[in-house]
């Protein structure tokens, strides 16, 4: 048997939230796996997670809470940066071995207690080449590379024909993701949308979301016509489908495990050539990669990929090929092998 326990002290639910839900939901599938989560008592995790068999939760309100409750593990799994301090407070105590994931292509700063943290993990994981690579480059351990992987969401039909028939004659050009500039680069996409609205009067811009730009968000946009805020979805599959391009203009990415799930969808994609977005999305492959912070570029690709169906068709089919690779089936196999390199033999 191996017990794995996986730490996620996030109070909200993103993209690592998303990842922990999938890696535990695979999980599940071994029988002789055991799993605890430590999380914060009102983590939207126990909610999704709550009818995983062999999953216990223990409560965790931060990185310095919850150590000495009575828990075996084999080994811990830190899925965010408070994780990880959690998960070396934890080995000092408990002598057991833990792992890291980083899903951040920032480099790792250079701080003691990040250095510490980091050089006690028995491995490092990386989820895109990039920070893989970042993560080799500071020499504190062994390094993996783990993408995220596709959630294979559901799509009732009926809520995206609705969703579809809100903007008859046009061809729908959405986003997805936290509404935070700076990461996501929203700016981009409506200035980009302000470019068209008058040559482009077929085109409609659709963002789903929420997060700390919102308001901002709808006042530089207030007076355009082609742009829509949908707020944020519980289940975005129900949209994706009917999508007629995905616009995915980030500032910085670790992966973007939300391209995964659109290609699933079968929807052509345009995204920033950063971080790990080009592990998924190969220029003219399985989308179109453009440089990032820049509306005029961002314009352009947008009105060729438009006009361009037989481009649209190959992207549509280059990136359905490549989706194997990005399965929780591919993700769990891959951290099996390391949890049971890195456990403690008895």
């Amino acid at each position: 048997m191996l017990t794995v326990m996986h730490v996620n002290l996030a109070k909200g639910f993103r993209g690592g939230e998303r990842q922990t839900e999938l890696l535990i939901s695979a999980l599940s599938n071994y029988p002789d796996v055991i799993q605890v989560l430590a999380c914060r008592s009102d983590s939207p995790l126990r909610e999704k997670l709550k009818h995983i068999r062999h999953l216990t939760f223990l409560d965790s309100k931060n990185q310095l809470d919850g150590h000495c409750k009575n828990q075996h593990a084999d080994i811990v799994h830190a899925h965010e940066a408070k994780a990880v301090h959690w998960a070396y407070i934890y080995k000092l105590i408990h002598k057991t071995p833990y792992i890291l994931t980083r899903r951040i292509d920032a480099q790792v700063k250079e701080k003691y207690l990040n250095k510490k943290t980091y050089s006690n993990a028995s491995a490092l994981v990386g989820i895109s080449t990039l920070i893989s690579n970042n993560l080799r480059a500071k020499n504190w351990g062994a390094v993996y590379q783990v993408p995220s992987v596709l959630a294979n969401l559901e799509s009732n039909p009926n809520i995206g024909e609705e969703f579809k028939k809100t903007f008859p004659n046009k061809k729908i050009i959405g986003h997805v993701g936290a509404l935070v500039d700076k990461h996501k680069g929203q700016k981009v996409l409506i200035e980009a949308a302000q470019l068209l609205e008058d040559t482009h009067p077929d085109l409609h811009f659709v963002f789903f979301g929420n997060g700390v730009d919102e308001e901002e968000f709808k006042s530089l946009s207030k007076h355009s016509k082609n742009i829509t805020w949908m707020g944020f979805k519980e289940n975005i599959g129900d949209f994706l489908p009917y999508f007629d391009i995905f616009a995915f203009p980030s500032r910085n990415e670790g992966l973007g495990s939300t391209l995964l799930d659109v290609m699933n969808a079968n929807v052509p994609i345009i995204a920033s050539n950063v971080g790990g977005i080009p592990d998924i999305v190969i220029n003219n492959v399985t989308g179109v990669l453009i440089e990032p912070n820049d509306s005029e570029v961002l314009k352009n690709a947008i009105i060729q990929l438009s006009t361009d169906e037989p481009l649209q068709a190959r992207l549509v089919a280059g990136a359905k090929d490549q989706l194997e690779k990005y399965t929780p089936e591919k993700m769990a196999q891959s951290y099996i092998t390391i949890y049971n390199s890195c456990r403690v033999k008895k």
